[in-house]
């Protein structure tokens, strides 16, 4: 019974690897379009924000959500901190100070 959910949750880990990977370039090239056309079209980048978040725990993802509130703090910095604040809840696991 123990084994069987050890591999079920590694089986499980595995797939949102593949995901994490499947989805990094879609963002990639989502990203790259909003600092390309200087997008100010709130509701596409907080949409990518959004979907971002869930494969932050990806390094790479990581770097792509960072530029991206980089380029966003200028437009709205309120909801650029909003979403640094999400990530740090979800993913950051240094300890507070």
């Amino acid at each position: 019974m123990k084994n069987d959910l050890v591999l079920r949750v590694g089986k499980l880990a595995q797939s949102v690897q593949e995901l994490s990977r499947i989805a990094l370039p879609q963002y990639a090239v989502e990203v790259e379009a909003i600092l390309k056309a200087q997008s100010r079209d709130s509701r596409r980048i907080e949409k990518c924000f959004d979907a971002m978040l869930d494969f932050c725990f990806d390094d790479k993802m990581l770097v792509l959500y960072k530029r991206l509130c980089c380029y966003y703090y200028d437009i709205d910095p309120e909801t650029t901190a909003f979403y640094v604040h999400a990530y740090r809840e979800m993913w950051d696991e240094s300890p507070e100070q």
